[in-house]
């Protein structure tokens, strides 16, 4: 039991092995004969799901941490910048229903009570408008810094849309060329297990056995190891998120030269909703539902005329049907198996949260790995208690995206509302927020999946009243609210002036390249 551990194995590429390969590679010496040795098991006959086109500003760090070129990244994997994300029709489905959850925090955060100065003087004004820059930014399309500002630098948070299959292929380039992880071609056909338990090697259609030390489970919604090798169960969602169905499809651009979104837009329909992500080349949208209140057929008529609708094709490509549980592992770590990505679970695209777990995960396996068999099963606890928590409050926060809905028009938003659905958690914290804004009494980690901000861009764009907003707002608070009022909207007019527009500044990386800090 107080064997080493050398030789972590990670089964699966695409983003989560190779995300996870490099940022355990990048800490771990794997590059060097006295580091940790890291293996990739690939099966040439099982391709990505390669859908995941959205992630979050925390990828920025993610892939600093790794050595990656943010100039590469732009370059080869098709990507733009994202500083958000768009609710169209989520409240009331009305024309001109719609708010933002920018990645930028609010103007004067923590520093006073805004939402008491927003709904007692500006409740007519989205939250998201009044205290950021960051939505007039997306209106405008403007990008997230200059041409000037170094890779990886911000004039405003930002993150990525990028093709998940190009990502993947370049992450797999760098992992092997330039971090020293072992890439292995085959095929898993078997698991063999030592006398304790643990899995002791892996065995392979053409190349024997590979053994391990350590292996990582990345082989998708199958869950080769941890879920039908150790048997460990989803907790399934389905009683809370609905939605079970996704149909994704790439579009091309009416013209070359088309402006490119700089948010994901998350387009509500009458049983699910529809996300839009503009790539430099293409456009990938999806509708995501539920196929309890939905059949494949309307779901798929909703979304072509959708992309007829949007300046897509008349007659738009045939879409590609992906099919999940919502639900999480009981456990992530069992014995010598750890699961990151959709083989630790999968909940729906909403918000991006999946390759955000990934990195987490990886981040917290690089930083946490034992040093020995002894000190797993104590290293596995904490893993397991820690994602548990991120997987909890991430349900509640896409929760709230539909339980505030006043849309009546179909079972479908009915049924979202419905008390039964609610998390207790969530319920008890919609109780408290009448009165007290989401803050960070009420998410105190050090590391949130998503912090109070969010909570409170999706509940006042959503429409949440406050009962008493107006008898807490004290007069210095408001003084003091309307500065930061009057500071958001400064920045929102100098950002515009000086930030490039998306498509140029992307053009201008492809040609010229980012400086590097």
């Amino acid at each position: 039991m107080a064997e080493a551990v050398r030789n972590l194995v990670i089964v699966g590429g695409g983003s989560a092995g190779w995300l996870t390969a490099g940022v355990i590679a990048a800490a771990h010496r794997g590059a060097q004969g006295d580091g940790l040795r890291v293996t990739v098991l690939e099966s040439p006959e099982v391709a990505a799901i390669g859908v995941g086109e959205g992630t979050w500003p925390s990828m920025r760090d993610t892939l600093r941490r790794i050595g990656l070129s943010e100039t590469e990244l732009i370059r080869e994997c098709d990507a733009a910048f994202k500083q958000g994300s768009r609710f169209n029709g989520w409240v009331t489905g009305a024309a001109n229903d719609y708010y933002f959850h920018p990645f930028a925090l609010p103007q004067g955060y923590t520093e006073t009570d805004l939402v008491a100065g927003w709904h007692a003087r500006h409740a007519s004004v989205p939250f998201a408008d009044l205290v950021s820059f960051q939505p007039h930014l997306c209106v405008r399309g403007r990008a997230p810094k200059q041409a000037t500002t170094p890779e990886y630098a911000a004039v405003a948070n930002y993150a990525y849309h990028l093709d998940a299959a190009k990502f993947a292929q370049l992450l797999r380039r760098h992992c092997v060329e330039r971090l020293g992880v072992h890439h292995v071609s085959d095929h898993l056909v078997g698991i063999c297990a030592s006398e304790s338990g643990d899995i002791a090697a892996l065995q392979l259609r053409a190349g024997g056995e590979l053994g391990g030390d350590l292996f990582v489970d990345c082989t998708g919604l199958q869950s080769l190891l941890l879920g039908q090798h150790y048997g460990i169960d989803l907790v399934p969602q389905c009683h809370v998120l609905f939605n079970d169905s996704a149909l994704a499809v790439q579009v091309p651009y009416a013209v070359d030269n088309a402006p490119i979104a700089s948010q994901t837009t998350s387009n509500a329909q009458q049983n699910g909703w529809i996300w839009d992500i503009g790539l430099p080349s293409r456009r990938g949208i999806g509708h995501v539902y539920s196929s309890a209140h939905s059949s494949d057929d309307a779901a798929e008529a909703e979304l072509r005329a959708y992309i007829r609708a949007s300046g897509g094709p008349a007659d738009p490509p045939p879409a590609r049907k992906l099919s999940f549980a919502p639900g999480y592992r009981r456990q992530f770590w069992h014995r010598n198996c750890v699961a990151i990505g959709l083989s630790a679970g999968f909940i729906e695209p909403l918000e991006a949260s999946a390759i955000a777990l990934v990195e987490f995960s990886a981040a917290m396996l690089s930083d946490q790995m034992p040093a020995n068999r002894a000190m797993m099963d104590m290293v596995a606890g904490r893993f397991n208690e820690a994602f548990r928590y991120r997987w909890e409050r991430i349900i509640e926060f896409l929760k709230l995206h539909y339980v505030l809905s006043r849309r009546t028009d179909t079972p479908y938003w009915r049924d979202n509302r419905s008390a039964a659905s609610i998390p207790d958690r969530l319920g008890e914290l919609l109780e408290l927020w009448r009165h007290h804004p989401p803050s960070r009494y009420d998410l105190n980690r050090v590391e949130e999946m998503f912090p109070s901000a969010s909570y409170q861009y999706v509940l006042y764009g959503m429409g949440f009243q406050p009962a008493d907003a107006a008898a807490r707002s004290r007069p210095e608070d408001a003084r003091r609210a309307e500065g930061y009022f009057r500071e958001a909207a400064a920045l929102t007019g100098r950002m515009t002036a000086a930030l490039p527009d998306n498509r140029a500044l992307i053009e201008h990386i492809r040609r010229h390249g980012l400086t590097t800090i």
